[in-house]
């Protein structure tokens, strides 16, 4: 298998370091030497495919390197150290790149999927060969999916088909993205798989026929005019076929391309030339030609394709393109790798084809809801596209059913504040008119910057143009609740007979800027317009004394050595049923609510600046992060031994969405008596439903219990704690 890929990467490469590449694999057999596939082959088998995948995409030295050495960190004893002292920086931080991104889990939580695709994103900004060796570690994966259990399969297959296929094809790696949408069709839906590879099966010597006597007709045709070519047949891709059958409902006799006919050639000049002689040889069909050599696809993807008719009235479909062209559609951004010739030049046109990356990112961090941000990732990923014109030419493509403003916001960010008409074609058209192919668009402005409407929010169709309306009115409302808050601050000032100012320095401002999470004064100023606080409880803030903390800790530790005995005491008498911090019992203390600690969780306290003992279950990822930034205020605390007090606990069904799943949850809840506070439920894509139900209970048994039955009902698929 090394040898494979060393003949790979003198086949498909520049400029590699042999010997580099064979200290890798070396490591990579060493480190992985006692571990095992699912195959139950050695495990060393995974990075050598994976580093192949890369070779045939051409990529760079320390890539293909780090393809070798991907797992190592996150399965192995080797740490980053390690590879950046035995190779070097680059490959050290791409493998620690991978590492953080092998730890994404597909959930069927929309939340964490749409947390996990933004790490992607800024994985993929840091560096892109990073997501490219990700995809060829999927591609390895899904090819060798069958010793995988069925459960597995399905997951693995939907979250490629939602998440690396796109990805793929984004970055213009067709090579790639045909082959994981094709493996995940075939887990996903196995009876529509294996029909239509029959179906497609029965007819293909009668197709290979009639696409070979075509590509004869062509090559004659193009030969005799004096243009070298390379024709070829090539079937479409199940997938594509599949996708078509159903978003247009035919079956597939009704669908005649099955199979499109490439055509390379020398030059530019020359695909314009074949497809002349094309359609003298064979009538076009209106509206079915696509010039994307003029106007290249995002992912970089150049060609010019045609529907015509043939003999016996069947259609199929022509490609033309030159040879650089049909490099860059199998390998997309692989095929202009920067660090591959080392020029300038090169780098900046790399940079300008990853401006959407920066797009999809800028409008990330502006949207907080996660239904929402995956919705505007698969668009941006995915959609069709129209091209349109400015008035001097330029070509701007934008999504399908794009309308005037979000042209006027990929213009430019200025030019969209100020939009207040549009011109199609010469004539006057409303905002939300929708664009199409071809049309010449003319944005009228106003001379100020009059600013969106936020009726727009519902019109446009990019994220681009979402994220700069955001943005706009984030930033006015921002600037008015600085003035408002500034106001309300100097008012409390007089009233209280201080100066702001000279409150807000030092170590209590400090303090007051880091609870509440801000950053400057300007910050204060616009929570405090914004409602979120009120000038009196700053003032408050800034005045107290650091005393409140200093007693609690001094407490702690006075009682820690004399005190063991009364913890005993208090734990045998305590009447009030509570928790006991260190034989201590008269102390402020408060339940978490990210984690909501009830009767029977393992616990541990947390002091508080100011708000006494906060307690949290010993799981809870929030005390975990604090455990070694702050040692000193983690304090061991311990239940009471009386009932009688209520516990809010939340829990999340996933079932099956049918009718009454909700109403026999309900039943359940009523017969263990059980006090509901909230509920929520929704339906889910996939024939699923979430159920939230927030209860009060008296400890983690009855918790456990009311858990139990539930997971009993039909169409129940899991039920577990939810931290908020």
């Amino acid at each position: 298998m090394l040898t494979d890929l060393l003949e790979k990467i003198s086949l498909n490469c520049n400029n590699i370091d042999l010997e580099l590449v064979k200290k890798a694999y070396n490591l990579a057999s060493e480190a992985h030497s006692k571990q095992k596939r699912e195959s139950g082959e050695p495990y060393i088998i995974h990075p050598l495919d994976v580093a192949s995948i890369l070779a045939e995409l051409g990529m760079d030295t320390n890539t293909i390197v780090a393809g070798l050495l991907h797992d190592v960190i996150e399965d192995t004893e080797y740490n980053y150290s390690d590879l950046e002292r035995m190779f070097n920086k680059e490959v050290a931080d791409l493998v620690e790149g991978v590492t953080k991104l092998g730890k994404i889990k597909y959930k069927s939580k929309e939340e964490q999927q749409a947390d996990n695709v933004r790490k992607m994103l800024l994985a993929m900004a840091n560096d892109i060969r990073v997501i490219i060796i990700k995809l060829a570690d999927r591609l390895h994966n899904m090819r060798t999916l069958k010793f995988m259990p069925e459960e597995k399969q399905k997951e693995k297959a939907k979250e490629t088909l939602d998440i690396y296929a796109p990805l793929a094809h984004r970055l213009g790696i067709s090579k790639i993205k045909w082959e994981l949408e094709d493996l995940s069709f075939r887990y996903l839906h196995q009876q529509e798989y294996y029909d239509l590879v029959n179906q497609i099966a029965e007819k293909r010597k009668e197709r290979e026929a009639y696409i070979s006597q075509i590509m004869d007709e062509i090559e004659q045709k193009l030969s005799s005019s004096g243009i070298d070519s390379d024709i070829d047949g090539r079937p479409k891709h199940f997938y594509s076929i599949y996708r078509k059958m159903v978003n247009k409902n035919k079956n597939i006799e009704q669908i005649f391309d099955l199979t499109a006919i490439r055509i390379l050639v020398n030059s530019v000049k020359d695909c314009y030339a074949a497809l002349g002689i094309v359609h003298t040889i064979y009538k076009p069909i209106p509206g079915r030609f696509k010039d994307y050599i003029a106007m290249p696809k995002p992912n970089m993807y150049q060609s010019l394709h045609t529907t015509v008719i043939g003999h016996l009235g069947k259609t199929f479909e022509i490609q033309i393109r030159t040879f650089e062209m049909h490099k860059t559609a199998e390998y997309g951004i692989a095929a202009h790798w920067k660090y591959k010739e080392g020029e300038a030049s090169k780098g900046d046109s790399f940079e300008q084809k990853l401006s959407w990356l920066r797009d999809m990112l800028e409008w990330g961090k502006e949207t907080s809801d996660a239904q929402e941000f995956m919705e505007g990732f698969k668009i941006d990923l995915f959609s069709d596209e129209i091209f349109v014109f400015t008035p001097k030419g330029v070509v701007i493509n934008l999504p399908a059913n794009a309308t005037p403003i979000d042209f006027a916001y990929k213009i430019h960010t200025d030019v969209g504040n100020r939009c207040v008409g549009a011109k199609v074609n010469g004539k006057m058209v409303p905002l939300d008119y929708n664009l199409k192919t071809g049309q010449i668009v003319e944005i009228m402005t106003s001379s100020a910057p009059k600013g969106p409407n936020i009726d727009w929010l519902g019109m446009v169709k990019s994220n681009q143009a979402k994220s700069k309306i955001k943005q706009w009115f984030k930033r006015a409302q921002r600037d008015d609740n600085v003035l408002k808050g500034k106001e309300l601050i100097e008012r409390e000032a007089k009233k209280q007979s201080l100066v702001f100012s000279e409150l807000a320095k030092g170590e209590l401002f400090e303090r007051l800027l880091k609870r509440y999470n801000l950053h400057s004064q300007e910050d204060i100023y616009a929570a405090v317009g914004n409602g979120i606080m009120s000038a009196s409880v700053v003032f408050a803030r800034l005045k107290e004394e650091e005393h409140d903390e200093k007693n609690i800790l001094e407490n702690i530790n006075k009682n820690i050595e004399d005190n063991s005995n009364r913890t005993e005491k208090v734990h045998a008498n305590d009447k009030a049923y509570g928790v006991t911090v260190k034989g201590l019992s008269n102390l402020m203390i408060r339940f978490a609510r990210c984690c909501n600690p009830v009767p029977g969780d393992d616990i541990i306290g947390y002091i508080t600046k100011g708000r006494g003992v906060s307690v949290h279950r010993k799981d809870c990822s929030n005390v975990l992060e604090l455990k070694d930034s702050e040692e000193t205020r983690i304090v061991e605390v311990s239940w009471g031994t009386s009932k009688g007090k209520s516990y809010t606990a939340e829990i999340q069904v996933e079932a099956e969405d049918r009718m009454g799943i909700l109403a026999e949850v309900m039943i359940i809840l009523s017969e263990s008596k059980i006090k509901v506070n909230a509920v929520n439920a929704k339906s889910l894509k996939g024939n699923l439903s979430l159920v939230n139900i927030k209860v009060s209970i008296d400890s983690i048994d009855q918790l456990k219990d009311l858990m139990r039955k539930i997971r009993k009902l039909k169409g129940v698929l899991d039920v577990y704690r939810m931290n908020n």
